[in-house]
C-alpha cells in the first residue's frame, strides 16, 4: 500500500501574531483564542477538544484526544477513570502535553505541564452535573481494560440502569479531574510560505512569564 500526500498543501494567511501585542499572562491569550474559535470557527464542532500526550509505563509516549472542561488561571481541567492507562500514566509521570488545533483559524497551541488530581468537591461537582447515563458509563467500563465483547459492556450498562432506577448515582472514587498546570505554553499561528509565528511563554522561578518568538 502507498499514497503520495507530498502535494496536499495549505497556505496559511488568516492574520499573524506579533510578540509585542500579545499579554503578560498566557492565559489570557488562551481566553482571547478560544473565545474566537468558538465565535468564528464555523466548522470547530467541539472547540474544547485537545490532545493530550503521556509518557506510559511502558516507556512509550502516547497521545489521545479528550475534552477540556474547565480552565482557570491555574490551569486546564479534564476528567478520567484514575485506574485508565492514561490516568495510571499520569500517576507515574505527571509531566504531559496538551495540545490544540483549531484549523479554522489556523492556529495551534502546545502547552507543557504537570498534572494533578482536582479536589474531590470539583470532581463531585462535575460529575453531578453529567447525563445520568454517563454517569452510569463511568461505573460500567473498566477503562482500557481487555473485554471479551461489545455484550459485556452493554450487559453491565443495562445491570446498572436497573440498578440505580430513580436513585442518586454517585461518582466513582476511581473517577474524576487532572488540573494541568502548565509551565510552557507555545501559540502558533499560521502565515504564508511556512513562516509561521510561534510565541512561546516560559514560566520562571518567580512566576512571571519569559516570552519568546521561536522560528518556523
Amino acid at each position: 500500500m502507498e499514497k503520495d500526500l507530498s502535494n496536499h498543501r495549505k497556505t496559511y494567511q488568516k492574520k499573524g501574531l506579533s510578540i509585542d501585542s500579545v499579554p503578560e499572562n498566557p492565559m489570557e491569550l488562551f481566553q482571547k483564542w478560544y473565545y474566537e474559535v468558538e465565535e468564528f470557527g464555523s466548522t470547530t464542532e467541539e472547540a474544547n477538544a485537545m490532545t493530550l500526550a503521556t509518557i506510559g509505563v511502558d516507556g512509550f509516549p502516547k497521545s489521545r484526544v479528550v475534552l477540556l472542561k474547565k480552565y482557570t488561571w491555574e490551569g486546564f481541567i479534564f476528567y478520567t477513570n484514575y485506574n485508565s492507562e492514561k490516568g495510571k500514566a499520569i500517576k507515574a509521570n505527571p509531566h504531559i502535553c496538551l495540545s490544540f488545533f483549531w484549523h479554522d483559524m489556523e492556529q495551534q497551541i502546545i502547552i507543557k505541564g504537570v498534572a494533578e488530581k482536582t479536589s474531590e468537591n470539583i470532581s463531585d461537582g462535575y460529575f453531578e452535573s453529567r447525563p445520568d447515563g454517563s454517569k452510569l458509563g463511568a461505573w460500567a467500563s473498566n477503562q482500557s481494560s481487555v473485554v471479551k465483547n461489545r455484550e459485556i459492556l452493554d450487559s453491565k450498562l443495562d445491570e446498572l440502569e436497573k440498578h440505580y432506577e430513580g436513585k442518586e448515582i454517585p461518582r466513582p472514587a476511581h473517577w474524576g479531574g487532572f488540573l494541568i498546570k502548565p509551565i510552557s505554553m507555545e501559540f502558533w499561528q499560521g502565515r504564508p510560505n511556512r513562516m509561521h509565528d510561534r510565541i512561546r511563554y516560559t514560566l520562571q522561578e518567580d512566576f512571571n512569564w519569559k516570552i519568546e518568538r521561536l522560528a518556523p
